[in-house]
């Protein structure tokens, strides 16, 4: 599968806003926004007026960028919104929030959905006591996500139990004081999401 190799703060530079893609170092006068607030390469100081079309892949491509997933995962989850109920464009960010790779870096197990996706392919990730190693498999109400047994004495989990006291949880996530644990309690809401993206843009886009 391609895998985008450059560097990650680029990306931001070039959709304008912080995707949170580095961690710590988003939220640092380090970040390449807070810094360099224009896209990369020789011509992104040019001020150019974007297209209906150019607002809408903007948004699309910003999207598929918070979630590090190629253009074809991306299409083929818009498209199994669609064919679900609901308001096509929440249901999209649920099923992309509902990936493994998401729901771990929301429990805090990883600083960024990068690492999170590295993780779970070194087989270190349980799902209702099963290894899972695809970054893509979708979690649903009742899941119960944690580290193996062997896994749990790695520095990187040490470290996350490290990190717990700042975790912001998403409501429709719950953790177990004290043990690398996770329960999934319901459908991501809106509000938990949190994104800078505008599905609506992302559904036009996708129906011309």
């Amino acid at each position: 599968m391609a895998r985008y190799k450059d560097g990650l703060c680029r990306l931001c530079r070039r959709e304008g806003t912080k995707l949170f893609l580095k961690g710590d170092r988003c939220l640092s006068a380090k970040c390449a926004i807070e810094r360099r607030a224009y896209p990369p390469g020789q011509h992104g100081q040019r001020r150019t007026k974007l297209t209906e079309y150019a607002i809408q892949l903007r948004e699309k491509q910003k999207a598929r960028r918070v979630y590090g997933i190629v253009e074809r995962q991306f299409r083929n989850t818009f498209h199994n919104a669609e064919r679900r109920k609901g308001i096509t464009g929440e249901v999209f960010l649920q099923l992309l929030e509902r990936r493994l790779d998401s729901a771990l870096y929301r429990l805090g197990f990883a600083v960024n959905r990068r690492q999170a996706r590295q993780v779970i392919g070194h087989g270190h990730i349980l799902v209702n006591g099963k290894k899972v190693t695809i970054p893509s498999f979708v979690v649903k109400k009742g899941d119960v996500i944690e580290a193996g047994p062997k896994s749990k004495k790695l520095k990187h989990f040490t470290d996350v139990l490290e990190r717990r006291a700042q975790l912001k949880l998403p409501s429709w996530l719950s953790i177990s004081e004290g043990d690398l644990k996770g329960t999934v309690l319901d459908d991501p809401k809106p509000e938990d999401i949190g994104i800078p993206v505008r599905e609506s843009m992302i559904v036009e886009f996708y129906s011309k």
